[in-house]
Formats: structure tokens, C-alpha cells, sequence
């Protein structure tokens, strides 16, 4: 292995666990969760990995061997705000290389350019109570579409609705800015919006998303890392 993959990475944590949440929800998942965040969201659910030092520092050849103790299962790299590091990207390439369905969860404030187009991209549109909707690249939503036209199939949209205000504020982007081909996602905020109330909100209007909720927040309530 070159030097390429000595490159280090900050790791909040390795996890296997079910994938919770996107289309993928309730398949088996090997999770990295790099450290570190640009942004600070009042819903954040992985707190713990924001700041730049902590985690631990590992080299992509060290990550990409405790990956291979879950051979052909579905990864997922995220966050913190993977993008950060550079060295993500030897890190989705050498796992597209060696087979693997891969994952990328971003907060959308970054240049999502450089991601190979085989990378499914998990982007999340932050809504006004996360209080970073002003940070968002909205850029991304016509890079995507580009992705799109040039075949990518595994790239979705994700709003975290905290209120009606986020909802209405997500439909008008839906409405005119998400384009037509990835899945896109409503997700209620824990605490915030009840999720009986964005169903119904979702029929009301006749929106063309899905309501996802977090599968591994139901199956692990009390567990807050590692799922």
C-alpha cells in the first residue's frame, strides 16, 4: 500500500451497526464517524464529534483495515463534516476500488465537487431552527443535479424539520431548488417536530419526499454512541 494511505485521519469512532436512516434504513452498516465539525446545529445528534480535537488519529490504511472485518457490507462515512479532511477522499476511493457500496453523510456547507460520483451523497439541507441555514452551500443542490444527469444513483436530500416554519421553509426548496431525480427526506427534530405531525403535514401538501425517522434511535433509545 503507497504512502497515499498513511495519510491520517481524525476518528470519532468505528461502529457496525443498522443503517438508521436514508433509503439504505435497516441494512447493515459499517460506520466511520471522522471528527470534527464546522457548524454547530441546535438538533445535532453526535455532539461529541464536532470539535477538531478530539477523537483519535488514525491512518487510512488503519481504517480500511477494521473495515475489512465486515467484508461486503454497506459503509458509511460521516460526521462531524467529513469533507474537512482531505483524506476522505483516498479513503471512498480505495473502498469503491475494493467493491464496496459507499456512503457519504456532509451538512451541505462544502463543496461536494470532489466526491466520486459512485459515492452515494447523503446531503443535508439545514433548516432556519438549526440555526445554520445561512451556512449552506446552495450550489450543492445544482451539483447534485449534474451528478444526476451524468448517471449518479445513489445521491438523496435530507431536511431536519424542527417546526412548521422548517417545513415550510424545506417545501419551498423542494418546490424550487432539489432536483427531480434523488430521493429526498423529511426527518423530525428530537425535540421539536412530532413525527405525526410531519406525516400529516407531508399529506397535507402532497409533497413528493418520505418521512424518515431514526430506526436506530427506536431500536437503541438509551444509547447515544455506537448505533
Amino acid at each position: 500500500m503507497n504512502g497515499l494511505f498513511d495519510t491520517t485521519l481524525r476518528v470519532s469512532e468505528l461502529f457496525y451497526s443498522i443503517q438508521g436512516e436514508s433509503t439504505r434504513a435497516g441494512l447493515p452498516c459499517v460506520f466511520v464517524r471522522l471528527q470534527g465539525c464546522n457548524l454547530r446545529c441546535r438538533f445535532c445528534d453526535a455532539a461529541y464529534s464536532r470539535e477538531e480535537e478530539g477523537g483519535e488519529a488514525m491512518s487510512v490504511a488503519a481504517v480500511l483495515d477494521w473495515i475489512e472485518q465486515y467484508p461486503d457490507q454497506l459503509v458509511e462515512i460521516t460526521g462531524g463534516e467529513p469533507l474537512l479532511q482531505a483524506a476522505v477522499l483516498p479513503l471512498m476511493e480505495e473502498l469503491l476500488r475494493r467493491g464496496r457500496t459507499v456512503l457519504l453523510e456532509t451538512n451541505g456547507s462544502l463543496d461536494i465537487s470532489s466526491v466520486p460520483p459512485a459515492v452515494g451523497i447523503i446531503l443535508d439541507v439545514k433548516c432556519p431552527n438549526s440555526g445554520m441555514a445561512d451556512r449552506m452551500e446552495r450550489e450543492n443542490l445544482v451539483r447534485l443535479d449534474q451528478r444526476w444527469r451524468n448517471g449518479a444513483r445513489g445521491d438523496e436530500i435530507k431536511f431536519v424539520i424542527g417546526s412548521e416554519e422548517d417545513f415550510f421553509w424545506a417545501r419551498q426548496v423542494v418546490l424550487d431548488e432539489c432536483p427531480d431525480g434523488p430521493a429526498v427526506l423529511f426527518s423530525p427534530a428530537r425535540p421539536g417536530m412530532a413525527p405525526t405531525r410531519l406525516a400529516e403535514m407531508i399529506l397535507a401538501h402532497r409533497l413528493p419526499v418520505r418521512l424518515q425517522l431514526q430506526l436506530h434511535s427506536i431500536l437503541w433509545p438509551d444509547r447515544d454512541r455506537g448505533v
